[in-house]
């Protein structure tokens, strides 16, 4: 789930990455109205995870169980157990983003390196209601990073509880939610695909990939 804002000014995002360097890992994302980030990770640790690129910006990181339950063709799901979440989201498309999406699943992620290819695509983002995105970019940690969505969903639908709390309703906005510089999506996107951070600090990447080597 790239982000998902809410109109009680509560936003949600979820990663989920079955596979990477390090290890497997869900993270949910929350912001509340006052602007305060919340990664939380269901993954054996939070430096292997999302933390490692965003936790400069957040107030918080920690770990929690974080399910998720298919209820539909196109609608999930989303429970964690700390801080208690029950959220609901189902996914859509138009006539204009299936075209996009099949386009975009038959491109080779060779077409990401090129400044000018990734900008296309932010222009196309940004004519669909998402704003000013950036797909490349420095994350909070100083990592350049890289987001590949071969395929986006809108989510027009969708509610959730965090901590007793009602989230309200899903909404677009004027400007887009940012964690630290970073911008996410200012409507509800669902995106599948793919996504690169770069370890310039060689000893930095060997080190970490020996350790969860030596754990799994």
């Amino acid at each position: 789930m790239f982000g998902l804002p809410f109109d009680s000014g509560h936003v949600l995002a979820l990663r989920v990455f079955p596979e990477n360097s390090f290890g497997p890992y869900r993270t949910l994302w929350h912001r509340d109205p006052s602007g305060s980030w919340s990664i939380h990770v269901d993954g054996a640790r939070l430096d292997t995870a999302c933390p490692r690129y965003y936790s400069a910006a957040c107030d918080r990181t920690g770990y929690a169980h974080i399910r998720l339950t298919w209820t539909g063709p196109a609608s999930l799901r989303v429970t964690m157990d700390s801080p208690p979440l029950d959220w609901t989201l189902t996914a859509s498309s138009t006539r204009l983003l299936g075209f996009l999406n099949s386009i975009s699943a038959a491109l080779p992620l060779a077409t990401w390196r090129p400044r000018p290819l990734v900008r296309a695509r932010e222009r196309l983002a940004r004519a669909l209601g998402m704003g000013h995105l950036q797909m490349c970019g420095v994350m909070p940690s100083g990592h350049t990073g890289t987001l590949m969505p071969q395929q986006m969903y809108f989510v027009n639908e969708s509610q959730a509880t965090l901590d007793g709390v009602d989230l309200g309703l899903p909404v677009q906005l004027q400007d887009n939610p940012r964690i630290g510089d970073v911008p996410l999506p200012a409507r509800g996107v669902l995106a599948i695909g793919q996504a690169a951070w770069k370890i310039l600090d060689q000893a930095e990447f060997e080190r970490t990939r020996s350790e969860t080597a030596r754990q799994t």
